[in-house]
């Protein structure tokens, strides 16, 4: 959901302005992997869930000013196959990402730090359930990917994780994101 964190492992390519360009993110090379978690009282009768959501398309650029940006459609995200997958695919589009009303999901990179060799810290701009937040995250180039994982907090969007059982099983607020970026 907060797929936005992708950006920053688009910048890590130490190339000379010479030679940089912009390239454009593969979205059938790409993936972005949501943790769900759960808390609460009875928090072990709930379930776990893993979300992955596709790339609808996005550009890196490795020049003297690298910038990363991309695009998600919030209906594509899908909640990987479970015994209750429909209901909670539903429940994902319809209560929590809203995905009629705010459709995409965009990140677009403000800053791009080396931090080590082939690391990079990214901050930029998330735009999730129609809200724009900050957002930073660590990036590693890895076999020609940029990877890296991103917390962020539902409630920071505006989206209020679900509960069950009047409150004794429910979302964590918080979500882990795991990326992997190639470009063409």
């Amino acid at each position: 959901m907060k797929v936005f964190v992708l950006s920053a492992l688009l910048f890590s390519l130490p190339v000379t302005a010479a030679f940089a360009a912009q390239k454009d993110i593969d979205p059938t090379q790409s993936t972005l992997t949501i943790h769900v978690g759960k808390t609460g009282l009875f928090s072990a009768a709930g379930h776990e869930h893993i979300v992955t959501a596709p790339i609808q398309e996005g550009t890196i650029d490795d020049g003297s000013t690298p910038h990363v940006s991309f695009r998600v459609q919030s209906g594509r995200l899908t909640v990987l196959p479970e015994d209750h997958q429909a209901e909670v695919q539903h429940t994902m589009q319809e209560r929590v990402l809203e995905s009629a009303r705010f459709p995409e999901i965009q990140f677009s990179s403000d800053r791009v730090q080396s931090s080590a060799n082939r690391q990079w810290e990214v901050s930029g701009k998330l735009t999730l359930h129609g809200e724009t937040k900050p957002v930073l995250v660590h990036v590693q180039l890895l076999e020609g990917k940029y990877e890296g994982t991103a917390i962020i907090k539902q409630t920071d969007f505006g989206i209020q994780p679900v509960s069950a059982g009047g409150g004794t099983v429910k979302v964590k607020d918080e979500l882990k994101i795991d990326f992997s970026i190639k470009t063409k």
